[in-house]
């Protein structure tokens, strides 16, 4: 171990705690609404908040420096430029035909009658 490793004090470590069990408690509670196409986006701003208490308090990510930072910032980087490039693959799907559904067609059984 380092000699001049950062004692993080207790109180951090609950803090962070509650924290995460107030925002898992939003979660849930934003499941239960019906906010349209706002549940996914408030859901992943929760997760993401989330994530970063957990890699800067647990994971002791906002005490360390150098490669650390580094390691983290080329992590979220990498992250970013996959969600990217997987959008752009998703959002250019556009020209793709729509089939046809497989449930059977329901004016062809009503005329029948």
């Amino acid at each position: 171990m380092k000699a001049d490793a950062h004692i993080v004090p207790v109180k951090v470590y609950l803090g962070t705690f509650i924290g995460l069990v107030v925002l898992l408690v939003a979660t849930t509670g934003i499941a239960y609404l019906n906010l349209g196409i706002w549940n996914t986006v408030i859901a992943l701003v929760i997760a993401i908040t989330k994530a970063l208490l957990v890699i800067l308090f647990f994971m002791h990510a906002y005490y360390d420096k150098g490669l650390t930072r580094v390691v983290f910032s080329v992590g979220i980087i990498w992250l970013t430029i996959l969600i990217v490039l997987s959008s752009a693959d998703v959002f250019t799907r556009s020209w793709t035909p729509v089939p046809r559904s497989w449930a059977p067609d329901i004016a062809l059984h009503q005329n029948q009658k």
